[in-house]
């Protein structure tokens, strides 16, 4: 198109176009990357796409993938993305930001788009923007000990150096067999939070689609003759590491674990230039997480999440809810399972 002004397409997740403008956009995250959104279509069967502006020259210049997701009522939503800590619009960077904010917003009412959520800040005419959870990004420097340097001495330093003497050694997932013993961390995980997990195909697919091309990896803890005492998945794309999902035995913690795993994922994405390293998630009522996540030198900045259509925030906790949490942590260990098989597709506001 050329002549007409800026234009606003729907794009398949496979468009080199838009593979491209990923790859080239500074500000992209693994979240951004095609093979995340892909991942959740193969696992919860949403269908995806990027929705992307386009100049007069036929470039790409601004855009997000969504997901088109349904709930129980079977009301539709496009989000960008589900699942997912944090997905903003990539905008251009150079022009008037807030004239192509604009223009996308037009772009998506033509488009006779559903309600839409961005999982970023969309400052323009028609939105709503919130924020019920926070961040903690830490900048990084090619010398992971400049790094070390910004970590309390008291909250994460020591716990380093406890996690070394007592033998902990932290190793990358390498099997399916490493992928099992961290499902079951996990399950065991989720079921003392209360919260449903994820299906199994969920990181089956993770293992097989995306650490099989660098995109995820899984590390994990050992101790005192004991294999698999702590885990964690991140992702990594650009210049960028996201904490994901975490786990451990809580009869291990004594050894702290957690410190040695987070401290050998920061030292290795300094290792690959990673310019940040992203702790993920975290509601803002768990202020002992937070503070955690803070005491790495990390800098906590909240989450805002838009939505261009009138209704309820997202994210609040109802009754239901709170029922189905105390089911899981009581229960059987198949109600936390089997609630994740039968329910998380639907929990795409999460």
């Amino acid at each position: 198109m050329t002549g007409g002004g800026p234009d606003l397409r729907q794009l398949a997740l496979g468009d080199q176009r838009w593979r491209s403008f990923v790859c080239g956009h500074m500000e992209a995250t693994p979240f951004h990357d095609p093979r995340w959104a892909d991942l959740l279509v193969r696992t919860y069967g949403y269908p995806a796409f990027a929705v992307a502006l386009f100049d007069d020259d036929d470039e790409v210049i601004a855009g997000a993938p969504f997901l088109e997701v349904r709930a129980i009522s079977g009301r539709r939503r496009w989000i960008s993305l589900p699942f997912t800590d944090e997905c903003p619009l990539l905008l251009p960077d150079r022009g008037s930001v807030e004239s192509v904010r604009d223009t996308f917003t037009r772009g998506l009412r033509s488009l006779a788009a559903p309600p839409v959520e961005v999982r970023g800040s969309v400052d323009a005419l028609g939105w709503r923007t919130g924020a019920g959870a926070v961040t903690h990004e830490l900048v990084l420097d090619p010398d992971a000990e400049i790094v070390r340097r910004r970590f309390s001495r008291s909250q994460v330093n020591r716990n380093i150096s406890r996690a070394e003497r007592e033998g902990v050694v932290v190793r990358r997932a390498s099997s399916t067999r490493d992928l099992d013993a961290f499902y079951a961390l996990h399950t065991r995980t989720r079921r003392r939070q209360g919260v449903p997990v994820q299906p199994r195909r969920f990181f089956d697919l993770i293992w097989d689609y995306l650490a099989s091309t660098g995109l995820a990896f899984i590390l994990l803890a050992d101790a005192g003759g004991r294999e698999a005492i702590a885990g964690a998945l991140f992702l990594a794309s650009g210049t960028s590491t996201i904490y994901k999902f975490g786990a451990s035995d809580p009869d291990a913690w004594r050894v702290r674990p957690n410190h040695l795993i987070f401290w050998t994922a920061i030292a290795q994405a300094c290792r690959r230039g990673d310019r940040r390293f992203d702790f993920g998630r975290t509601d803002v009522g768990n202020a002992g997480l937070r503070a955690f996540k803070s005491g790495w030198g990390a800098t906590e900045r909240p989450l805002r999440y838009s939505t261009l259509a009138p209704g309820a925030a997202t994210g609040t906790e109802g009754p239901a809810t709170r029922a189905l949490s105390i089911a899981i942590r009581k229960g059987p260990k198949w109600v936390c399972r089997g609630t994740g098989e039968a329910l998380y597709r639907f929990a795409a506001s999460r």
